[in-house]
């Protein structure tokens, strides 16, 4: 069953959002040539702490940190390490914030120093799927409309999306029904609803779609780069609500 949230307990996410938002954009400006993904996680970690709330993701499921850093090839839940950037990787940054009894989460990609026309297209598109999958989320509409259109949108553009993880319904768990594929058909899945909170979070590569299991994150099985932008979102009355835009 997928929760329905109050009034109350939406203006709540919303700012467990806009402070997830603060500390994201402190943690992006410091995505540079040379800096470890362990450094960008203690950021992340002491901003968390700072401003009130706990990291989500630290301990969920035996993950052993609070940011999420994907690069290149990896997909998402890049295990920070000694790992140093390099000009040209592109990086994503996948944070969850619990605050008040309510989870919200965002990932961004961003790139390190100078990158390859390529990359940058990569990057331009699935921020692009993502913007279209939110349009689609309207009351009435189903999971699948979302789906479908960014998958339409994605092919189109001669990429993939990744099929085996998806996107979740968010609030008291950080993970919760329904789970929101990127991919599938029209009039498909639950229908959306007003009060309803979860998160769309498309990810996209410039190969295959298909995927690996690592020790240090999922990957794309062919090597190909791999992007993903998520944003946390209400329904309203009126239609979505982006709570985590920065």
């Amino acid at each position: 069953m997928i929760p329905i949230k109050t009034k109350q307990e939406i203006e709540i996410i919303a700012e467990g959002a806009k402070i997830l938002v603060q500390i994201m954009e402190r943690i992006k400006q410091k995505v540079v040539p040379g800096i470890k993904t362990k450094e960008l996680n203690e950021t992340a970690k002491g901003l968390i702490l700072e401003l009130g709330g706990t990291p989500s993701f630290e301990g969920h499921e035996g993950f052993p940190a609070c940011l999420c850093t994907s690069i290149n090839e990896q997909i998402v839940h890049g295990i920070p390490s000694e790992r140093v950037l390099r000009k040209g990787d592109i990086i994503s940054l996948d944070l969850g914030f619990f605050y008040k009894g309510f989870h919200t989460d965002m990932a961004i990609t961003v790139p390190v120093g100078e990158i390859s026309a390529e990359a940058q297209r990569l990057i331009s598109v699935t921020k692009t799927a993502l913007k279209i999958g939110i349009k689609k989320a309207k009351p009435g509409n189903t999971f699948g409309d979302i789906g479908n259109a960014i998958q339409k949108y994605v092919e189109s553009q001669d990429l993939n999306v990744v099929r085996e993880l998806v996107g979740h319904g968010i609030g008291r768990n950080l993970h919760e029904e329904p789970q929101i594929l990127n991919y599938g058909e029209k009039g498909k899945g639950s229908e959306i609803k007003e009060g309803m909170t979860f998160c769309l979070e498309p990810m996209v590569t410039l190969g295959d779609w298909h995927i690996k299991k690592t020790d240090q994150a999922f990957e794309t099985r062919d090597g190909s780069l791999s992007a993903h932008f998520e944003h946390t979102i209400a329904m309203t009355k009126k239609g979505p609500k982006i709570l985590t835009r920065l």
